[in-house]
């Protein structure tokens, strides 16, 4: 039985209002900026901090630094002094596992897709779309950024995938992470039932037979 479903997505998909209406439709747990508030209350430090290593690789510089410290760039050490994304990643990981425990809930983002790769009950979607929807998209919402949407769209996107890459070894848009993976241009409600109907949360609906 299904009991959680992860949703990827490209930016200007319209993926994150997917996962909103998705969790309303089934009445579970949307984790999202959850993820901000436990992290900041469990590693000590604040909000502000999390969100900027959320979905985010420590810049090379950073790293570089760090690695000369260690003396490897490899295998750094966590210090759970220094609060960066790979400390974030750990505190993420332990958190999805743990919701994934409780059952009933759309994961949004954080690589949930490759943490609960192999959880019982977990669902994996990713939601795309081309490049001019996702341009019209970002400037209907975002209309002060207009000019420079597909610049941010193209950087979001392989930030992304650079963070699912250095820390958990997988491609972002890996087919094979993903239980369904939907073009956004077939509309909210039809992404919905597809999801509920692949996930077996719902019965298909049958044509009747006659003639």
């Amino acid at each position: 039985m299904i009991q959680v479903i992860t949703v990827e997505r490209e930016y200007g998909s319209q993926g994150a209002d997917f996962a909103h209406r998705l969790a309303e439709r089934l009445g579970w747990r949307l984790i999202d900026s959850c993820v901000i508030e436990d992290v900041a209350r469990k590693a000590g430090v604040t909000p502000d901090l999390v969100k900027r290593c959320d979905e985010r690789v420590d810049p090379w510089f950073y790293r570089f630094g760090k690695a000369i410290w260690f003396g490897s760039l490899e295998r750094l050490p966590g210090d759970p002094e220094v609060f960066d994304s790979e400390r974030m990643v750990e505190f993420v990981r332990g958190y999805l596992i743990d919701q994934a425990a409780q059952g009933n809930c759309v994961v949004l983002g954080r690589a949930a897709a490759c943490v609960l790769a192999k959880a019982p009950g977990a669902f994996h979607v990713f939601v795309y779309a081309s490049l001019a929807r996702k341009i019209r998209f970002i400037q209907q919402q975002f209309p002060e950024h207009a000019g420079d949407a597909e610049r941010e769209i193209v950087a979001t996107d392989r930030r992304r995938s650079d963070y699912i890459r250095r820390f958990h070894q997988r491609e972002w848009d890996d087919r094979r992470l993903y239980h369904l993976m939907m073009n956004s241009c077939m509309g909210m409600d039809a992404m919905i039932d597809a999801t509920l109907v692949a996930a077996g949360l719902r019965a298909p609906e049958r044509v009747g037979a006659g003639g």
